[in-house]
């Protein structure tokens, strides 16, 4: 019972990280770009969350969606002001762009937070739940099966909607798309929005589990970049996938190994995994 409790409680988490994952795929996707900043997104989603609690008052419904729309405005407003810029550049300026983003965002946030860890104060999440002898605790458990269900509703979005078929046509072919009608930069900048909307998201609900700073951004983003690399860049499916079995693992090498090496055991396994599938997962080769 113990090693299954373990095993949801990876798979939980595995779904917050896709959720932040997929945004960072829809990049990649449309514009074969690679964003650096992403995993302050999901940092400043988690503080989004805290201004809404202790500001207002808020509710884990209400802090979620003010953390997904204000990262969708940065979002856009990030490409539009700088992203759109940069496309025109050689690839090494694409990179240190976002780079530099990430390390902006990273240190005005410890400027106007410090460097302390915080965490949510008792929200309506708060507990633990027995299910079938499993003990979870709400947090991990809303946190999982919300960021499951964005994470569907992310690709339904993409591939059974019109502005989904835009969104897919612009990553196709920037120029035919401009012949039919679609505007690129509003649908590259919508992308931007999904992508730091649905990493602010996520973030806001890892705040209700995990105490976090500043720092924690560089984390996420190289979890996102592991998890979309081993789904194949491009694919919001094989983000879930990728996502769920590296919570697996990381819950699994925390218990049977110790916490220490529960990222050493993902990262041996992502380079065993690239060396017999470079595309990843479900990634075209």
């Amino acid at each position: 019972m113990t090693l299954l409790q373990v095993v949801v409680g990876g798979l939980l988490l595995g779904a917050v990280y896709a959720l932040f994952a997929s945004g960072l795929t829809l990049i990649w996707g449309m514009m074969n770009f690679i964003n650096f900043a992403h995993g302050e997104f999901v940092m400043l989603g988690m503080y989004a969350a805290l201004l809404v609690v202790t500001w207002l008052g808020g509710g884990p419904a209400l802090f979620a969606l003010a953390a997904a729309l204000v990262l969708f405005a940065l979002g856009a407003a990030i490409y539009f002001g700088l992203i759109r810029h940069v496309l025109r550049g050689p690839m090494l300026a694409q990179i240190l762009s976002t780079f530099g983003l990430a390390l902006v965002l990273r240190y005005t946030a410890f400027w106007i937070f410090s460097a302390n860890f915080v965490s949510l104060p008792q929200t309506a999440l708060s507990g633990t739940l027995s299910i079938g002898g499993l003990l979870l605790p709400v947090p991990q458990l809303a946190a999982g099966v919300a960021a499951l269900a964005l994470t569907a509703g992310l690709h339904l979005l993409l591939t059974r909607t019109a502005v989904g078929s835009q969104l897919l046509a612009v990553a196709e072919d920037r120029e035919a798309a401009m012949l039919v009608g679609i505007r690129p930069d509003r649908m590259q900048a919508l992308a931007w929005g999904l992508a730091a909307g649905s990493a602010g998201l996520a973030g806001a609900l890892m705040a209700t589990a995990y105490p976090w700073s500043p720092s924690v951004g560089a984390t996420f983003g190289l979890t996102a970049f592991i998890t979309v690399t081993l789904g194949g860049f491009g694919s919001v499916p094989g983000a879930l996938y990728a996502g769920l079995m590296v919570g697996a693992i990381q819950a699994l090498s925390a218990y049977w190994l110790g916490p220490i090496y529960k990222d050493v055991v993902v990262y041996a396994l992502f380079v065993a995994l690239l060396w017999l599938r470079p595309q990843g997962l479900m990634g075209r080769a």
